[in-house]
């Protein structure tokens, strides 16, 4: 006699409350084996796939794709036994909601713990728990592309249309709910602007030595295979700058009445996604090596785009770069990431006249902001680390010697 095993939506990050589900990867009536893929969610940080944490037959899948459900809620139940498989699975009904775009593979089961409730509810069902790693897809056997949803067509969307669409000259208007990392995100960013007070500071950069520096990088065989870009250099001017003003790599701590001091930089990029912002970190980037780090930038920035970071790539930042130079953007005032005193956005380099010993040039210019939280960073301390930015990036091959010689 066959039973049946529930699987409850877990939390896959810490403290999430609620997924969505993007696909289903089974339907009711399948044999599944433990560790096959479930079904892929959108978390507020990433997205994620579940994998099967027993082995049995698909008996009812509870949420339709598209769904928004809570931690803690039956997505899914098992069929077990032997019997189980020669059984015809029950009708399973139409899903209503929209199916959404299929995500890119985001992780992969590294740890499963099955748990079977020793109580039984009212159906005597099983409920079964898993615990889902987040290392990158083995299990995948195919390369899925996400597009983002605004460029889908309307029936595809996960809004659902109750009324008939407002016509425009431009066209059919469309709806999209807020959830997922656009949720997170407008969240995060809302509550930083209005409990932090930032202050924000501006510095034009000669960075001709910087560009000279990444030609060279680029054609060193040594640094074959290796992303080498300005950001690279950003990056490590910043961790150099931290070096010599730790107290900027900090946060305020309203609940204890406390400044909490970083014991190492957790550096986080911005990166733009199909889903929206997200601000993976590099954990104890200021221990790296050029090379390392760009490495780890690399791979970071790569993940990020494929929509596959981890949720623990996530967590636990102490300061921020954005680019925003990438977008053709000269400069900005970036909002901080909650948990951070201070980011840095990046301008474009362009060619730009600029005085060299008391002469007129055209030297490789950079506009660089420096938005900090002001109630535990001052304006001298801010400029201080924006000088220093300034500084490594206008002589980057002597500022990287001085600090390798420190170090050594």
């Amino acid at each position: 006699m066959p039973t049946t095993t529930r699987f409850k939506l877990p939390d896959v990050g810490e403290g999430l409350t609620e997924a969505e589900i993007l696909s289903w990867e089974v339907k009711v009536g399948d044999t599944v084996e433990v560790n096959q893929i479930l079904c892929e969610i959108e978390t507020a940080k990433s997205a994620v796939e579940l994998p099967s944490p027993v082995a049995g037959v698909i008996d009812a899948l509870h949420v339709d794709e598209g769904d928004t459900v809570e931690v803690g809620t039956v997505i899914v139940s098992f069929r077990m036994g032997a019997a189980a498989v020669t059984e015809k699975p029950p009708a399973q009904p139409e899903a209503v909601a929209a199916v959404a775009p299929a995500a890119p593979p985001a992780a992969e089961a590294v740890a499963i713990a099955e748990e079977v409730d020793s109580d039984l509810d009212e159906t005597d069902e099983p409920e079964v728990k898993v615990l889902v790693g987040t290392g990158p897809s083995k299990l995948a056997a195919r390369r899925r592309h996400l597009r983002p949803r605004s460029e889908l067509p309307v029936n595809v969307q996960h809004s659902v249309v109750t009324t008939a669409p407002a016509v425009h000259r431009g066209g059919v208007e469309r709806r999209q709910p807020i959830k997922g990392v656009r949720k997170a995100t407008a969240a995060a960013v809302t509550g930083s602007a209005f409990t932090a007070p930032h202050v924000t500071e501006w510095l034009s950069v000669d960075v001709t030595e910087t560009m000279k520096l990444v030609r060279a990088l680029k054609s060193d065989p040594q640094w074959h295979g290796v992303r080498v870009n300005p950001m690279l250099l950003v990056a490590k001017a910043l961790l150099i700058a931290i070096e010599r003003c730790p107290e900027v790599n900090a946060r305020w701590e309203e609940s204890a009445k406390e400044i909490v001091y970083y014991g190492q930089v957790n550096l986080g990029i911005a990166a733009a996604t199909p889903r929206g912002l997200v601000v993976p970190n590099v954990k104890g980037a200021d221990q790296l090596s050029l090379a390392g780090l760009a490495q780890a930038l690399q791979q970071l920035v790569e993940v990020a785009r494929a929509g596959r970071t981890r949720p623990a790539d996530l967590q636990d930042g102490t300061i921020t770069i954005t680019n925003i130079g990438a977008l053709g953007v000269d400069a900005g005032t970036p909002i901080l990431n909650p948990g951070e005193a201070a980011i840095l956005a990046f301008g474009a380099v362009r060619p730009t006249p600029w005085v060299v010993d008391g002469e007129i040039a055209v030297r490789d210019v950079t506009q660089l902001a420096l938005s900090f939280d002001h109630r535990l960073v001052d304006g001298e301390l801010g400029s201080k680390v924006l000088t220093e930015v300034a500084a490594v990036l206008t002589n980057p091959v002597s500022a990287l010697l001085r600090t390798q010689e420190s170090r050594g």
